[in-house]
């Protein structure tokens, strides 16, 4: 009973997507091309309609729309939780989110407050200060205790690994290992076993070989397949691309295009907040200052794309509201601010200046950060019990011989203050597969 509840209401959300997709309406031009052929039959017009959306691609392009939803969207069990529930299970968490966003928005108000501006309005930029930068977050996290956790000492007394003392059930070594089976130490990688003297050539040019062949399937389950091992540099925007389900078409443009003309047309508080971000971190980067007018052209867009709204639903945080001026706190009078709901922080620009290498075109950049912001990104400034990634134990195991040698905090910090120089994939080897 408790399953079929499940599937029934998953499938009508996802044929609530599809209908309200561009693809619906492609859809059914194509279906009413193929029964308008002459040669076909009354009875044989279903056949001759699937036929049809496979000989021109249709059907992968619909199979790569349900694959995303059912990426973007999780089965929620039966009988529904709450909205709050489903964002975020663990109320203590909830709280301290909450918490987070009223400081949030406190530092945005006060900055304001100071400079006498209101939130519709670009400032001097020697006036903005971020209103929030990541060490800001780590200490919230690292402030935050589980009030039903006892570990058997002394009541409030925390004496887990790490300075993060919130106990979270998490895979186990041996789970990690099988869920990252294709990234094991005798496993070849693209990037990483592509440069031996000997065998790299071979190797890359295979990978090369199977990845025209993944391309040419236009498969988004296919990719993300292939992507496990590594994508040749030549090919792994398309592969990227094809991943996120990203094929841009006139309507895509025309959007962007308009995102551009409001950003021309309204002055925002958080394009200063931007432009000093960007000035602050990408520009003095030796490998991302290059990068500065394509980091304009997809952040001041995406602060007005009210499609980002979307990933709230799967967010603990909740989009900040402004009221219009004397009707503090009456909903009515309230719009979401910024339109996407995203209020950027020192070092936000750095979730996209790493994707400049792949993309030249602004608009192919803009729907990959888009995309990946709205799966992933998200999480990175969000309190909440979701899994995470494994990054950071892989960097204490590499810098480990040196960090037990230090004597200071400051030599400690200087040991990990560049790591620029670390591979992801050597890491979760390291991490995962060494003895």
């Amino acid at each position: 009973m408790g399953e079929s509840n499940i599937s029934q209401s998953y499938m009508q959300a996802l044929m609530q997507e599809l209908r309200s997709s561009k693809l619906y309406s492609d859809l059914l031009l194509a279906a009413q091309s193929e029964i308008s052929k002459t040669n076909l039959r009354l009875a044989d017009v279903k056949k001759g309609v699937q036929t049809g959306f496979v000989n021109s691609g249709w059907d992968k392009k619909l199979k790569n729309a349900i694959y995303k939803f059912m990426l973007t969207h999780h089965k929620i069990p039966y009988p529904q939780p709450p909205s709050d529930h489903v964002k975020e299970p663990l109320q203590y968490l909830r709280k301290a989110q909450q918490a987070w966003e009223k400081r949030i928005l406190k530092s945005l108000n006060s900055m304001c407050t100071e400079l006498n501006i209101p939130l519709a309005r670009k400032v001097n930029l020697s006036q903005i200060r971020p209103v929030y930068a990541p060490k800001d977050f780590l200490d919230v996290i690292i402030g935050i205790q589980n009030p039903n956790y006892h570990n058997g000492d002394s009541q409030g007394f925390y004496s887990m690994w790490g300075i993060v003392q919130v106990p979270l059930k998490v895979k186990g070594i041996n789970k990690l290992r099988l869920q990252y089976s294709e990234m094991s130490i005798n496993q070849c990688q693209s990037g990483i076993d592509d440069s031996g003297e000997l065998s790299g050539d071979t190797f890359e040019n295979e990978r090369v070989k199977l990845g025209r062949k993944v391309l040419a399937a236009n498969h988004g389950p296919l990719s993300q397949e292939f992507a496990k091992k590594g994508c040749p540099m030549s090919q792994r925007a398309s592969i990227w691309s094809q991943i996120l389900s990203i094929e841009l078409d006139e309507v895509d443009q025309l959007y962007y295009e308009q995102l551009k003309v409001s950003v021309q047309h309204h002055d925002l508080l958080v394009d200063s907040l931007l432009y000093k971000d960007v000035k602050l971190t990408a520009t003095n980067d030796d490998q991302y200052f290059v990068f500065e007018d394509f980091l304009y052209q997809v952040l001041l867009p995406f602060s007005r794309d009210t499609m980002v709204l979307k990933h709230f639903a799967q967010n603990s945080a909740t989009p900040p509201k402004s009221y219009i001026r004397g009707k503090l706190g009456v909903e009515e009078f309230a719009v979401i601010y910024p339109p996407n709901g995203v209020i950027p922080f020192h070092g936000f620009a750095m979730y996209v200046a790493p994707l400049c290498y792949l993309y030249n075109e602004p608009i192919k950049l803009y729907y990959v950060f888009r995309e990946m912001y709205m799966r992933y990104f998200f999480r990175l400034h969000s309190i909440s019990s979701h899994p995470q990634v494994i990054l950071a134990v892989a960097i204490f195991s590499f810098r480990k011989t040196n960090l037990l040698k230090v004597q200071s905090y400051n030599a400690a910090e200087a040991v990990l203050a560049d790591l620029t120089t670390l591979q992801v994939i050597p890491l979760i080897q390291l991490s995962l597969f060494s003895k």
